[in-house]
């Protein structure tokens, strides 16, 4: 049975300095422009240009080389520079790039996690080779969280005793490769009490599913990233149905900054529950509920099926 997953993914190749290769995964990307004039916004962050106005939507856009620690371009480079407009983490943004490459073919398992000693704020999801150069894949989510902060714990929902004691059993498991997206996961969940597990790649996500079967306490509740070096959440997910005698029927939620409805169609093509866009804690802890009460009403048939 072949994976509708296993499919090659496309990145969007460009430079921020003269040398390095940079990418980001399509997906994420709406549009790309030769640079235009931007508005200045006063009291915006120090790496935040001005906005442009495109299709009639004022977009601010971000020095992408500055806000991952390169120098500045020059007042003279910007205007020979390109805009890449993203749609992540439901906020539409504009990036500031030296050069636009070219758009490559590449499958997430030919990508690897960056080092784990390069620290928190290394803005990188993953490391690959195109034509046998590098190519360091950027993590948008965080240079984002950090040119637009959001600071509203007032977002955070409130568990009723009979939810949360709904949600205690059960055996969680999260995964991304984003430091930020790992954060807002576990925050959520920390605030609540409630417990779970947490990894960084879906391949680890893929051993800690097969040891806790072994153990015979199988995770209940996955909540996946997509786009993942490695093994990305769609392979994750085909894989898990595809084993589903040894890793039985966990509730699988596909949890991407990806606003895009192919993202969505194909997360439910490989076996997901449910597809959500980051962040909302709301949504998150809702189709949590619906996991727990999924868990619940097969477990009742199942007891009706043996009496």
């Amino acid at each position: 049975m072949k994976s509708k997953a296993s499919q090659s993914q496309g990145i969007l190749l460009f430079r921020l300095t003269q040398t390095q290769s940079f990418a980001i995964g399509t997906l994420k990307i709406l549009e790309i422009f030769p640079y235009t004039p931007l508005t200045v916004l006063p009291g915006s962050h120090d790496f935040v240009l001005g906005a442009a106005n495109i299709r009639g939507l004022t977009i601010p856009v971000i020095d992408m080389a500055a806000a991952v620690g390169y120098q500045r371009l020059s007042k003279e480079e910007i205007p020979k520079c390109y805009i890449i407009i993203t749609d992540c983490q439901r906020k539409t943004i504009g990036f500031l790039v030296r050069k636009i490459e070219r758009i490559a073919e590449c499958s997430w398992k030919d990508i690897e996690p960056p080092a784990k000693n390069l620290g928190r704020q290394a803005f990188l999801t993953g490391v690959t080779r195109i034509d046998g150069k590098i190519v360091q894949l950027l993590d948008v989510e965080l240079i984002i969280s950090l040119v637009f902060p959001d600071n509203d714990t007032d977002s955070f929902p409130s568990l009723t005793d009979v939810q949360r004691e709904k949600l205690k059993p059960l055996n969680i498991l999260l995964v991304d490769d984003s430091i930020v997206a790992r954060a807002q996961l576990t925050g959520a969940l920390d605030r609540m009490n409630i417990s779970y597990q947490v990894t960084a790649n879906g391949s680890d996500a893929l051993n800690i599913m097969k040891m806790a079967a072994s153990e015979n306490s199988p995770i209940d509740l996955l909540v996946s990233d997509i786009e993942m070096p490695g093994l990305d959440g769609y392979e994750l997910t085909f894989e898990i149905r595809n084993d589903s005698q040894q890793l039985g029927a966990p509730y699988i939620i596909l949890h991407t900054s990806l606003s895009s409805e192919i993202s969505v169609n194909q997360a439910h093509q490989v076996g997901a529950n449910e597809a959500l866009t980051k962040f909302d804690a709301g949504d998150l802890i809702q189709a949590m509920l619906r996991g727990a009460d999924h868990k619940e009403e097969k477990s009742v048939g199942s007891i009706s099926k043996q009496s």
